[in-house]
Order: C-alpha cells, then structure tokens, then sequence
C-alpha cells in the first residue's frame, strides 16, 4: 500500500513540479497550448493561469513532502494526505484522479497509520 501511495504521490509531485518549472519559464504548461479541464476554473475567477507556475511549483513540493511522510512513517502522513489530497482535486483530470485514489487508499489502509 505505501509503495502504491509514493508512486502515485511521485508522479503528481514530479509533473506538477515539472509543469511549475516549465510555465515560468516558457509561458506555457506542457502538452497542448490550451491547458487542461482545470484551467477552467481559474479561467472564471479572472486568474490568468499562465502566472499559476509558483503555485504548481508549491504543490509538488508538498507532494513530495507526503512521500517523505509515507517513507519515514511520520504520524501525520495520514491527514497530511488526506488534506492535500483535498487541495488537489481541482487538478483536473489526471490530479482529480490521483487525489481520490490517494483519499481512498488512505481510508481503506488507515488503521496503518494507527487511525
């Protein structure tokens, strides 16, 4: 269960990261010119979602820090997850995705985490 949790966790840490990077850099997400289902969302608060690189940036950072949670068995791992996994949902819709699989992971498997 952990090491499905950190490669899922991994893989939102690292394109997240990655796509931060790369749209501070280049003006763009990576993938298409338009990016995805997500961008709608900012797109109708008047947020202009090519500035969303640090907040990209930030996201996989804290991704990361719940594989560090998950691989030194950190007692907050558990709603640390859960509460990211939250944060994350509007990443439409490979984040979606990934965050309810994390969220029902963690709710299948918490007695692991002495829930």
């Amino acid at each position: 269960m952990n090491i499905l949790l950190m490669i899922i966790g991994i893989i939102n840490a690292v394109y997240m990261l990655i796509d931060g990077v790369f749209v501070m850099i280049n003006g763009k997400y990576i993938g298409p010119k338009k990016p995805g289902p997500w961008s709608n969302i900012f797109t109708r608060l008047n947020i202009d979602v090519f500035k969303l690189g640090p907040m990209f940036i930030i996201f996989g950072l804290l991704w990361f820090l719940f594989i560090y949670g998950l691989q030194t068995s950190q007692n907050w791992t558990y709603w640390y997850g859960i509460s990211l996994s939250i944060a994350t949902l509007w990443y439409l819709p490979i984040g979606t995705l990934i965050s309810v699989g994390v969220i029902v992971l963690l709710i299948l498997y918490k007695n692991k985490f002495g829930i």
